[in-house]
């Protein structure tokens, strides 16, 4: 583990308040500035503010590494995601869906009985249901959030401090704010930057430090590309007992990359029979496992992507050592 991992861990594990998310983003600017990065900061946004931190040039740009470093709200359940199987998906979410109607019924219910107007029932569930949005998206912080996404961030910062000056011509990195507001700060990057990105890899780390199935899920666009597919099967490796795979089949997975032509989205999962590849304990205390082979191997497998990207040519063995 780095000083500077050691660093964000200790002084940054929750950045959810304006201040938390400034705090960081300083200490960001001063790190990766340091390291020879020009950094900067692009503001957008009226209701919902958003502060994206962008190193290095994203115009002109081959490939561009992204996470969001923003961090949920706590929850009384966690966040549940299985990317290649939507119904278990769906009936992961079936009770959390009904605990909220019922409690919705029964508010509409005691408020009718007890003011004899339909009007005014339905007005209190409404109420309800949009405070329990609220809480979803801006209630208390969650106090640990290893997993989402200091794992993303932690993945970048060390590819970032790592990569040597002759490869980052055509690279840069992209620090999200506000994903879990709705991808909100990746979408204002894209209307701003729209022009650049047509042709541009966009490869980002959501929960990757949680489980020994590391997987790359390319959007369709990507999944047209086979040179692109080619190269990240070629730098993205198994290693011991991790397993690697670029998802050339259907899976989705619900982050930022959605956004951008060549977007390819990468977590962690842990796998079982019913299941298949699934991810829980986010947005809970729970989130508190960091596995540091995970952000090693993605670290390796990136420093090759960009050397292949910036130079044109494959990586090889001695450039993942």
């Amino acid at each position: 583990m780095t000083q500077q991992t050691q660093e964000l861990l200790r002084r940054f594990p929750v950045r959810k308040s304006r201040v938390q998310k400034a705090q960081f983003r300083q200490w960001l600017l001063e790190v990766l500035g340091e390291a020879g990065y020009a950094v900067s900061v692009e503001e957008s946004g009226s209701l919902i503010r958003s502060a994206n931190v962008v190193v290095g040039e994203a115009a002109g740009a081959r490939v561009l590494f992204t996470a969001h470093y923003d961090t949920p709200a706590r929850l009384p359940w966690p966040n549940l995601i299985c990317p290649h199987n939507l119904l278990i998906t769906l009936l992961l979410q079936l009770p959390l869906v009904a605990v909220m109607l019922a409690a919705v019924f029964a508010v509409e219910v005691g408020v009718i009985a007890l003011t004899d107007s339909s009007l005014a029932g339905i007005l209190a569930g409404y109420l309800l249901l949009v405070g329990v949005v609220w809480l979803m998206l801006a209630g208390p912080a969650n106090p640990s959030n290893v997993n989402d996404n200091t794992s993303g961030v932690i993945t970048l910062v060390e590819t970032a401090l790592s990569l040597p000056p002759e490869h980052r011509a055509g690279v840069a990195f992209v620090f999200f704010d506000n994903e879990e507001k709705g991808l909100v700060g990746s979408a204002a990057f894209k209307k701003r930057h729209m022009g650049e990105l047509a042709d541009t890899l966009v490869v980002n780390f959501d929960c990757v430090s949680d489980g020994d199935h590391l997987r790359l899920f390319p959007g369709k666009g990507a999944k047209r590309r086979e040179d692109l597919l080619a190269a990240l099967e070629r730098c993205y490796r198994p290693e011991g007992d991790k397993e690697v795979e670029v998802a050339r089949g259907w899976g989705m997975y619900p982050s930022d990359q959605l956004h951008f032509p060549l977007g390819v989205g990468a977590a962690a999962f842990r796998r079982s029979k019913l299941a298949g590849y699934w991810l829980g304990r986010i947005h809970t205390p729970r989130d508190t496992v960091l596995q540091e082979e995970n952000i090693a191997l993605l670290r390796r497998g990136s420093l090759a992507l960009a050397a292949e990207m910036s130079r044109g040519e494959a990586c090889s063995p001695a450039e993942r050592a």
